[in-house]
């Protein structure tokens, strides 16, 4: 079984597929006429199992010969292996690709060509001969008309002209004898294996006068140039009855009382109809069945549109319509008013309405029963109407025939918005803001009536039936007040303002001069101002810092100081109030000043504790550097506000001073001395180290109480004189308070315990000369750079002070100075020049 399959299937295939047959595919029957030519389409397939195609003969009229086996006839074209593609013009062709392609093009085709035609096929293995005929007319074949089986009027239909001919390269046209609007003429031409021809189809809406006409389908050769065939077909076009009215007296134009006679025709009908009856407006008259309808007395009532009506089995068909004139005089005419009622200022249109054939030539108008003049139309027309044109209106019409008769008045009714609307304020005094305010919206007349008012009050509209509007606390800058009354229309009053009093608004300060910055020196100019009042009639006053300055609108500064800064308000009156305005802060800007240091602590400094220096300054802008310096004009580089020493030192004693500067300038303050003293701990230290200085000091100063009387003689003298190599001494005396801590900052404070009750101590200081060098530990000795002329570097002082427990000289006393305390002087003359005699130097005292 699985052996045998294959085979089978294979057998069965070859048997269903035909593949061991010829095939062909070409038109049946091909058609000409003499001088035309032919094109044959064809296509063909060789046997599966043959070869290649080896001989293509092509026969007129052949017969086959039994005898030898063979076909024999007129051989019009033949080709074989190899074959000769070399094209040669010639009457007989066979087009193709000798695998498939047959196609046989014959030109020109000959009478003689009539028959058939037989197409031989020859591979090596199998023969075919394909039987084709060809039928050649004398004369140019005739098209034929396909008419479809029913032709309905109205109804579209298509038509088909068909001419069984198609050759390339021969023209030809078909044309119809029917040209009318709305026709469409399509031509398509067919030429395949199945099929050759031409085809031109007419399609369009047949009107029931194309039933019994003769419809021709033309062969147009445009080689001759003429007709040269043609078919001719009846059309039968299925259609209602087509019927018209014979009228008498032709045009229906009658006057009432007269007759007339009407006859209903039937045209044409396919197929044939039956029934006639009549019809007015549309409307079948049924008892009127005959062909003539006969009027004998029209009345107006008569006139109309008739028709006559016939059936058959397709419907109904109607005839046009006749119009029956009856003419008769107008009758009671009434008016008919476009827009009514009517606003004053529209245009109205009137129309007085006459029924009358013919129709009124002339016309006669009414206004509340008298004539209107000039006006003699049919319409009657008011461009812009008013108030005097309200009432009753009425007409007369006529025509040819006679004059009509006036009917029934119409009333023109003329309407207009509210008139001579006032807004109107019901306060009897003047009104101050805040009070409250009542106004009312009158109006002289109106039609129809007043329904509703409404307000425009601060750009707000809001309706108010009563046509009061009360304003509760009335604002200073109320805007003006309308109100309109309305009905159908608003009108609108003239606007009202109720011009409330108030004091004066918006009060300010403006600074005239200068525009910008104001600074120290300048003038300056101020201004008040404000931007309303009621009444206008107001006063202007200053104040600074809440004080009354002046009256006036101006404020004026010929030179500003800084002591005019502050804060600046005007104030605004009149009648009614006062308004005061935002305070306005005058800042004047200007270089430092009033610069001085301030020490602190400010009662004692003591060494090893904290000092702070302040530079204290007043300047606007503020301060934006400080430099400080000390005694010796030593710039200290420190630029902050304070100058902080902590620890502070013995040797930070002395003079400060600073400087400040902002954008506008620099200032110095004057020097603030700094005294520190020695701590109780480093009086102790040295205590020990100054007795015998102290002792010292004691017994100079007796001596200089004997040197007084030495020198006595010699002090009224004008300058005293010493050798180079000695040293002399005068004693000037002093009585003072107790030296202020300020007074010698570097002094040396010791306790002698001997003196008790007399003396407390003593201190001896004596110049730094030029080549001395100071003694290490001196505390008492101040350093000097050389001999200045504006210092007394001769002078030295003896303190000698009264005992008290526990002081110590430059520890401030907790009791008030003693006057006991007495200084002398001991002038040390050295080498040099000697000072002027003093006459105040007489005597030493020494107190305890």
């Amino acid at each position: 079984m699985h052996l045998l399959g294959p085979s089978l299937l294979l057998l069965e295939y070859l048997a269903f597929s035909d593949s061991s047959e010829w095939k062909f595919e070409r038109p049946h029957t091909l058609y000409s006429w003499d001088g035309a030519c032919v094109w044959i389409p064809c296509k063909y397939k060789i046997p599966r199992f043959s070869e290649a195609l080896e001989n293509l003969t092509l026969y007129r009229n052949y017969e086959y010969d039994d005898a030898t086996k063979n076909f024999k006839g007129s051989i019009l074209y033949e080709d074989r292996k190899p074959w000769n593609y070399t094209f040669h013009p010639k009457r007989v062709q066979v087009l193709g690709d000798r695998s498939s392609n047959c196609t046989i093009f014959i030109n020109p085709v000959l009478e003689q060509d009539n028959g058939h035609l037989g197409l031989r096929l020859i591979t090596k293995t199998d023969r075919w001969m394909e039987k084709i005929d060809l039928n050649v007319s004398k004369t140019p074949l005739s098209p034929h008309i396909q008419l479809p089986p029913e032709i309905r009027e109205s109804q579209e239909v298509t038509l088909t002209c068909l001419l069984n001919f198609s050759c390339p390269g021969y023209q030809i046209q078909l044309q119809w004898s029917l040209e009318e609007p709305g026709i469409t003429l399509t031509t398509l031409t067919t030429l395949t294996t199945k099929t050759v021809s031409t085809q031109s189809k007419l399609t369009f809406q047949p009107h029931w006068t194309h039933h019994g006409r003769n419809l021709t389908c033309q062969l147009w050769d445009h080689n001759a140039e003429r007709i040269v065939s043609e078919e001719t077909v009846l059309l039968d076009v299925k259609h209602v009855p087509k019927l018209k009215i014979e009228v008498s007296p032709e045009g229906a134009n009658v006057t009432e009382g007269e007759s007339v006679t009407m006859a209903c025709q039937v045209i044409s009908s396919n197929p044939e109809s039956w029934g006639i009856s009549w019809l007015k407006d549309g409307t079948q008259l049924r008892e009127q069945k005959t062909p003539t309808l006969t009027l004998s007395t029209v009345t107006k009532t008569m006139s109309g549109k008739y028709q006559c009506e016939a059936f058959n089995d397709l419907g109904s068909g109607q005839s046009d319509e006749v119009v029956l004139q009856v003419y008769y005089a107008p009758e009671p005419s009434r008016v008919e008013i476009l827009s009514s009622p009517a606003k004053e200022g529209n245009k109205v249109e009137m129309t007085c309405m006459s029924v009358a054939n013919p129709p009124p030539t002339n016309y006669t108008w009414y206004h509340n029963e008298i004539k209107v003049p000039g006006r003699t139309s049919k319409t009657f027309q008011i461009p812009e109407v008013l108030l005097e044109h309200a009432g009753n209106y009425s007409c007369l019409a006529e025509n040819r025939l006679g004059l009509g008769q006036i009917g029934q008045e119409t009333e023109l009714d003329v309407q207009y918005a509210p008139k001579e609307v006032t807004t109107v304020i019901q306060n009897p005094t003047r009104i101050r803001e805040g009070d409250t305010v009542t106004l009312s919206c009158n109006y002289s007349s109106s039609n129809p009536r007043v329904t509703r008012y409404e307000w425009d009050f601060q750009g707000f509209r809001r309706e108010n039936s009563p046509g009061m509007l009360i304003i509760q606390k009335v604002a200073w800058d109320t805007m003006p007040i309308t109100c309109a009354a309305c009905n159908q229309w608003c009108s609108w009053a003239p606007s009202v303002n109720l011009d409330v009093q108030h004091a004066p608004k918006d009060v300010r300060i403006l600074q005239i001069s200068p525009s910008s910055e104001i600074h120290s020196g300048y003038r300056v100019l101020l201004g008040c101002n404000f931007s309303s009042s009621r009444p206008r009639d107001v006063h202007f006053f200053w104040k600074k810092n809440g004080i009354f300055l002046k009256e006036g609108k101006e404020l004026g500064f010929d030179s500003i100081s800084p002591e005019d800064a502050g804060s600046y308000n005007c104030f605004v009156n009149n009648s009614i109030g006062q308004t005061m305005s935002e305070a306005r802060m005058l800042r004047v800007l200007y270089a430092p000043r009033k610069l001085r240091v301030a020490i602190s602590p400010k009662d004692q400094v003591m060494e090893g504790k904290k000092a702070v220096l302040t530079c204290e300054s007043d300047a606007n802008p503020p301060i934006f550097q400080y430099t400080w310096f000390d005694w010796n004009n030593q710039n200290l580089h420190h630029y902050d506000q304070m100058l902080r020493l902590d620890p502070v030192k013995i040797q930070h004693s002395g003079a400060y001073w600073c400087e400040a500067a902002n954008q506008l300038g620099r200032a110095q303050s004057p020097p603030s001395t700094l005294t520190v003293y020695y701590s109780p701990e480093t009086i102790g230290r040295r205590v020990a180290v100054g007795v015998g200085f102290c002792l010292a000091t004691l017994l100079l100063a007796f001596w200089g109480v004997k040197l007084q009387r030495s020198w006595k003689r010699i002090r009224s003298q004008q300058g005293l004189q010493e050798s180079s190599s000695g040293q002399s001494f005068f004693v000037r005396k002093q009585k003072v308070r107790r030296a202020p801590l300020s007074e010698d900052p570097h002094s040396l404070g010791c306790y002698n315990p001997v003196m008790e009750d007399a003396i407390s101590y003593a201190t001896l200081r004596f110049p730094v000369g030029e080549t001395d060098t100071p003694r290490p530990g001196d505390a008492g000795t101040l350093e000097t750079e050389g001999p200045s002329p504006n210092r007394d570097d001769t002078v030295t002082y003896s303190v000698l002070q009264k005992r008290r427990v526990g002081d110590y000289e430059n520890v401030l006393p907790d009791s008030p100075e003693d006057e006991g305390i007495h200084y002398s002087e001991l002038v040390h003359l050295g080498v040099g020049e000697r000072p002027l005699a003093q006459d105040a130097v007489e005597y030493v005292t020494l107190k305890h």
